[in-house]
Order: structure tokens, then C-alpha cells, then sequence
């Protein structure tokens, strides 16, 4: 049996991404794989078991990637501050021309009613840790008294989730960045 060629695996695991970002899990076929992560059909089998294990580590890949903005929502000086900058460097990367548009979550959840179980959960756990996430960062503003104490902060994080998700489905359809950064203001200043 030959040797197969030695390869990065982040870069491989990168360009796996973007395909699965731009053509969804169903549609991204193996050869469309295989040419963007320059490796041969056999290096992806041994590497990767199979395409479903390749999409779910791409997705890990996603989430290091983009893991800064979730750094910038809780590393920042006030609660509101860190939505402010979250979302900022969300739309920056929803608008990048250097990607395929929007997420590939969002993406991948408005295919989901043909994907398999364990896409299906995957997108959904990422979606509810998103959420949490947003509803432990408004519970903090509670305490120090930055969020009002009867704003109901299941609803509130449930809006900043959709907010987000929402950005990612606009950035693929409308150039009107601006008005994202403003509709994200006034949201924040509802909060």
C-alpha cells in the first residue's frame, strides 16, 4: 500500500470548511472536497474516515476561527460594550469577501431539514451555546446593574441569538451594512 502525501491539516481542514460553508453538508460532493483541500480521495478516507467525520472536525475548525468574537463579548470592560463588539466583529466577518457569506451554522440550519441526525445536532447544540452564552453575558450586566433588573434575560438573549443568526442570512442578500451596525445599536440600547 502507497504512502500518502503529508499535508497541514489545519490549512486542508480550512479549505473543507469553505466548501461545506458555500455548498452546505448535502451538497458539497467529495470531489468538490478533494480538489479545494488539494489531497487525493484516498488521504480524505484515511485522514478523515469519511465526509461526515470531515464535516463535523471542519466545524470545530468554524468554531476556533471564529472564536475571537465570543473572546471580545466577554473580555470587554462593560457588558453592553462586549455585545457592541461581539456584533461588530460579527458583521465584519459576515460581510468578509474573503468568505462565502453569512455563517456556516446559519447556513447549515436553514438546510437542516434534510440533514442528518448528528448535523442536525451539532448546529443545534452550537445555536443553544451561542444563547447561553449571550444569557450568562446579560445576567453579569443584571448584577452589576448595567442590564435593568426586570428585563427578562431568556427573551433578551433569544434576541441577541437572532440578531445574530439574522445578520448572517442579510449579509447574503443585501450590501446595507450600515443599517446592520445601527440595527444592532438600537438593540443593544433596548437592552
Amino acid at each position: 500500500m502507497g504512502r500518502t502525501k503529508e499535508f497541514d491539516r489545519e490549512l486542508v481542514l480550512h479549505q473543507a470548511m469553505l466548501v461545506f460553508w458555500e455548498k452546505g453538508y448535502e451538497s458539497a460532493s467529495i470531489p468538490d472536497l478533494i480538489q479545494s483541500m488539494g489531497i487525493s480521495r484516498s488521504s480524505l478516507y484515511e485522514s478523515f474516515t469519511d465526509k461526515k467525520s470531515l464535516y463535523l472536525e471542519a466545524i470545530d475548525h468554524y468554531k476556533k476561527v471564529r472564536r475571537n468574537k465570543r473572546e471580545l463579548l466577554l473580555g470587554a470592560s462593560t457588558v453592553k460594550e462586549g455585545i457592541r463588539q461581539f456584533f461588530s466583529s460579527h458583521i465584519d466577518a459576515a460581510y468578509d469577501k474573503d468568505f462565502p457569506g453569512g455563517c456556516l451554522i446559519t447556513n447549515e440550519a436553514v438546510r437542516a431539514g434534510t440533514a442528518d441526525t448528528a448535523i442536525i445536532q451539532v448546529v443545534q447544540e452550537s445555536v443553544e451555546d451561542l444563547e447561553e452564552l449571550f444569557y450568562k453575558v446579560l445576567k453579569k450586566g443584571q448584577r452589576s446593574g448595567e442590564i435593568d433588573q426586570t428585563t427578562d434575560l431568556r427573551v433578551a438573549a433569544y434576541l441577541l441569538l437572532n440578531l445574530n443568526h439574522s445578520i448572517n442570512l442579510l449579509s447574503k442578500v443585501t450590501k446595507e451594512k450600515q443599517l446592520v451596525y445601527a440595527m444592532v445599536d438600537k438593540v443593544i440600547d433596548s437592552l
